[in-house]
């Protein structure tokens, strides 16, 4: 697995080449959010070492589009599929956080769990639908609070990226995204017309951000979006304008794929260019780079994953891991 990580993070190194944009550090690594598992601090912590503690190891960011019977293509995933591989999560110690929380290093997870990133692309219907006050138990979102409802401590959240008239449109489609923000989820920015920012002018490419910024704005008062999914992966140029413009300032963009993403207070991770990882079976065009695989593949190599040594306050690594990035050197508890 190390000389493919090695391949794929070269690889995103050349895309974003002079365009390099560091987590900034927070008053703790782990800054805990209400929306957090947290800790529980009346129970005495393991010793890193033995929960195999790795806090610069990479995360899966999984990427999702439509969540439907019959798949069209190789980015729509079957419903029991889509739940087995939630279930398949859950049962490896994998702990949903958002795309903010890990830019940020908001990471306060219990020791010896991994994080993961759960992002939907698109605002398609099959991802939510809401049932009056519920949302509809047909739908990805449904899904997921079902099996976090059977597995406790498998944190029901996720980011949802969207463009113009998300999830059907009109007064529906506002009242699911109010309804994400109200119980912890990310709702971010694909561009308000799934705009393909590599082919557009400057000017054009920080306008279609911009006005995706605000509609989400508009349909959820007081809600400020802080990540952006590139549509198609392609990155504007300049790349800066991905991050921030008129109107917007993001803390982490997110790529296509296709490999795990760095920890965020490794050297490698790059806010500006934060790779996913597209979920898919072992089966198809790219399976070999889609969520089965990876899967498989950091089950076999558990060393490489960023695992929790339940501590907001330290970073706890193995010794021989020269990848701090020295923002973060007061934290740094190498064992």
């Amino acid at each position: 697995m190390a000389l493919r990580r090695i391949l794929f993070l070269a690889a995103a190194a050349s895309l974003v080449a002079g365009c390099t944009h560091t987590v900034a550090p927070e008053a703790s690594p782990h800054e805990t959010t209400g929306a957090n598992v947290p800790t529980d601090p009346s129970t005495p912590l393991p010793d890193p070492e033995e929960v195999g503690a790795n806090e610069l190891g990479v995360v899966p960011v999984l990427m999702y589009h439509r969540i439907v019977p019959e798949p069209a293509s190789v980015y729509d995933r079957t419903p029991e599929d889509f739940r087995a591989e939630l279930q398949r999560l859950a049962d490896s110690g994998y702990v949903p956080v958002t795309t903010a929380e890990l830019a940020t290093g908001r990471l306060d997870l219990p020791a010896g769990t991994h994080p993961v990133v759960l992002t939907f692309d698109d605002g398609d219907p099959s991802t939510i639908r809401m049932d009056g006050s519920r949302v509809a138990p047909d739908t990805a979102i449904g899904t997921l609070l079902d099996v976090a409802r059977d597995n406790p401590g498998f944190r029901p959240t996720a980011s949802v990226y969207v463009n113009e008239e998300p999830f059907g449109g009109g007064e529906a489609g506002r009242r699911a995204l109010r309804w994400l923000v109200d119980n912890g989820f990310e709702v971010g920015n694909h561009t308000f017309g799934h705009a393909d920012l590599g082919t557009s002018s400057p000017r054009a490419a920080q306008q279609a951000i911009a006005d995706g910024d605000e509609s989400i704005r508009e349909a959820v008062p007081g809600y400020a979006p802080t990540t952006l999914a590139l549509p198609f992966g392609a990155r504007p140029e300049p790349g800066e304008l991905a991050l921030r413009g008129d109107g917007y300032d993001y803390r982490a963009v997110l790529l296509v794929g296709a490999n795990p993403a760095p920890s965020p207070f490794s050297v490698e991770f790059d806010a500006a260019a934060v790779p996913r990882i597209r979920s898919q079976g072992p089966d198809g065009e790219g399976a070999e780079f889609g969520s089965t695989a990876w899967l498989d593949e950091l089950a076999a190599d558990p060393g490489s994953l960023y695992t929790s040594d339940g501590d907001p306050a330290r970073i706890s690594y193995p010794r021989d891991d020269d990848t701090l990035n020295p923002e973060f050197a007061e934290a740094a508890a190498p064992y």
